[in-house]
């Protein structure tokens, strides 16, 4: 009877799915324009959606928020001829507005925390006006069949046939490369039922499970997607995840941690960032030879703690010899300060500017 309920599901998402996809030849038209142009590039458009993942894991939306703002990005952008500096706009008013549907209420974040994380330069009025722009263009329709749809459904079917296959088919691997997927525009062209059927077949072949793929076959059938249409995707699919595997997307990237300061303390560091008092000598003999044999040993053993704690000249875990002259520096509140491994130190040169910088893209694990 669940399987029943299920199979009549995917059969009801499979005919709404189509009035949820992208226009083919406005997506074709972003993958023709180039970099640096007036519109969107496809790496341009690829980029901000990376962004998107990592404010969706940062604020922790779930999986479902990142898939919807992506469908409701790319609907817009097939449809609409969008200059690439509102491309960050357009795709923050995406996400408010795929948070606002999809996560409870308690969860929502505010315009202007959306905009000072992603360290946007639009003000909250301007999101506002470009998420109004965003629905009356998309006709208020949010609530998208997407891929993870397909996927939650095709999963469930497995798992109604045997309990024990839940150690097998592991959903959020899957949400994670169907992520990954979602942070190329090619993927975009796909309907959402091949394309989470791809990585459901993908997954199963590399479980080498016969039973599982059986039930994909019939899931294929039921569907009645074609083999070429179902080939073609998953080698995309294929190719994609030996890429986002390899070692040249997974070297680490090696930018120095920045700090993020106001921009009155970026013009005071110029002249006062060196100028740091020394810290007070505790002169010697300035006890009394008198005090008594037991304040004698309190001295000895604040001596031993003078001598590791912050404060004292000497070689302590804290001051290393070459900060012995120096004390610590002052709170600098926030702006771009190149950190270095002892956080204690002053760097020799100070990597500042007076403008916000984008937020890095976030190494994603599968």
């Amino acid at each position: 009877m669940e399987v029943f309920k299920l199979l009549k599901e995917l059969k009801s998402n499979l005919e709404l799915e189509v009035h949820y996809l992208p226009k083919e030849n406005g997506l074709s038209l972003i993958e023709s324009t180039t970099i640096g142009g007036n519109g969107v590039s496809a790496k341009g458009r690829d980029d901000q959606v990376e962004d998107l993942w990592s404010l969706t894991s940062f604020f922790g939306y779930s999986t479902q928020t990142f898939v919807l703002a992506v469908n409701l990005l790319d609907r817009f952008l097939a449809m609409m001829k969008v200059q690439s500096k509102h491309l960050a706009c357009l795709s923050i008013g995406c996400l408010h507005i795929a948070v606002r549907v999809t996560e409870d209420e308690c969860n929502v974040s505010s315009s202007h925390e959306l905009i000072r994380i992603s360290q946007s330069k639009f003000t909250v009025s301007d999101l506002s006006r470009m998420e109004k722009i965003i629905s009356e263009k998309l006709n208020f329709q949010f609530k998208a069949v997407t891929a993870l749809t397909f996927l939650h459904l095709y999963h469930a079917i497995a798992l109604s046939h045997k309990s024990n296959r839940k150690d097998f088919l592991n959903l959020e691997k899957l949400e994670a490369q169907l992520k990954a997927c979602l942070c190329r525009i090619v993927f975009s062209k796909a309907k959402p039922s091949v394309l989470a059927l791809s990585l459901l077949m993908l997954e199963i072949e590399a479980l080498q499970s016969a039973d599982l793929l059986e039930i994909a076959h019939r899931i294929q059938a039921h569907l009645k997607i074609s083999k070429a249409d179902l080939a073609h995707w998953r080698g995309l699919v294929d190719q994609c995840m030996r890429e986002y595997s390899s070692p040249e997307c997974a070297k680490p990237d090696h930018k120095k941690l920045m700090w993020i300061v106001s921009r009155r303390t970026a013009q005071n560091l110029h002249s006062n960032y060196r100028c740091i008092p020394e810290l007070p000598t505790i002169p010697e003999g300035a006890w009394d030879e008198s005090e008594s044999e037991d304040s004698s040993e309190d001295l000895s053993s604040g001596e031993e703690s003078l001598s590791s704690s912050l404060g004292s000249d000497a070689e302590g875990l804290y001051f290393p010899s070459n900060f012995r002259s120096r004390a610590c520096r002052p709170y600098l509140g926030f702006k771009n300060i190149s950190l270095t491994s002892n956080w204690f130190s002053v760097p020799n040169n100070l990597n500042y500017t007076t403008h916000t910088q984008k937020m890095a893209n976030s190494q994603h694990v599968l």
